[in-house]
């Protein structure tokens, strides 16, 4: 899947960007597998463990199911996404999350507002009545598609259906719901009542902390799955590039469920390229889905496509 980190071009989809993460993650979770068989005590442990022994330590961990280990790290990543989305990326419990607040900011719509009166040689209106107006009269003036586009972009996250279709009266009602939302607060609708107004594409920031192990049994399988929605399914992926890159040794076996369950039952796991290139079959009846397993590897090239039909690259 194309890379969608921050500053893409392509801002009418999701962004994630792995921020911080415990550098020897790593080793400590090898040397913590290791510290559950051996009488030596946990430093000389990881002073001792090569780099070999630590990624067999991990393969191992993967195939055997051995998850606790996996609990001594840390990742954070920043997602800008929908709040149709985040509503799902939520639901991760074993997760800490910190979010920008709709009823104290109005950020990406005010984003929105800037754009389209640079588009439509307007000066940026100062008042809540006259960004609305703004934002009505660009809605009658703007036609051509990819200009909407870039302009509601700014503050929203627009379905790939959308883009491919060219739906421009789609990105209009998200204008005019901008609009009715800046008409709202100059009639002095409190921010977090006018906020109702909003469509649940609106932009929204969050910070989030996963562990390996929620990331690698949890969120990773499920989300980077073809049955998972779109847009968290973008993010996912492009999340398990971000940290292939960070901590292989962790990472490269990371994919969605079927993956999870075919290197659980196999003697030696394989990594995700691996699946998708096709050097790795699978022996797995089905997957928790129940695609049959004569149909798992294009079900799993499916997940990978990215779905942004502005990206040649996907192609």
């Amino acid at each position: 899947m194309a890379n969608v980190g921050m500053g893409k071009s392509n801002k009418h989809f999701p962004q994630v960007r792995l921020v911080a993460w415990l550098n020897q993650a790593d080793s400590i979770i090898a040397s913590a597998a290791k510290l559950t068989i051996s009488p030596r005590d946990f430093t000389e442990i990881l002073e001792g463990l090569s780099s070999d022994k630590k990624d067999s330590w991990i393969r191992e961990l993967v195939s055997r199911g051995h998850g606790s280990p996996l609990e001594h790290s840390i990742y954070v990543f920043e997602v800008v996404c929908s709040r149709a989305c985040s509503h799902q990326l939520v639901r991760h419990r074993h997760a800490s999350y910190s979010q920008l607040s709709q009823r104290y900011s109005d950020k990406f719509l005010r984003k929105l507002v800037e754009k389209a009166s640079a588009l439509i040689n307007s000066d940026v209106p100062e008042g809540f009545l006259e960004a609305s107006k703004l934002l009505e009269g660009a809605g009658l003036i703007l036609d051509d598609f990819h200009t909407l586009l870039d302009v509601v972009s700014e503050a929203y996250v627009i379905p790939p259906v959308v883009v491919e279709m060219k739906e421009a009266w789609f990105l209009k009602e998200l204008l005019r719901a901008t609009a009715t939302y800046y008409r709202a607060l100059a009639s002095q609708v409190p921010y977090e009542d006018a906020r109702y107004l909003l469509p649940q594409a609106v932009k929204t920031r969050i910070l989030v902390s996963m562990n390996a192990r929620e990331l690698l049994e949890v969120f990773l399988p499920l989300r980077m799955c073809s049955r998972a929605q779109w847009e968290i399914r973008m993010i996912a992926w492009e999340l398990r590039n971000q940290l292939v890159k960070t901590h292989p040794a962790i990472f490269t076996y990371a994919g969605p469920r079927c993956v999870l369950l075919e290197n659980r039952a196999r003697i030696s796991p394989c990594d995700l390229e691996d699946y998708l290139e096709g050097k790795c079959s699978f022996t797995i009846q089905r997957c928790p889905e129940l695609v049959p397993r004569d149909k798992i590897q294009s079900c799993l090239k499916s997940s990978s496509h990215n779905p942004d039909p502005l990206d040649t690259f996907s192609r």
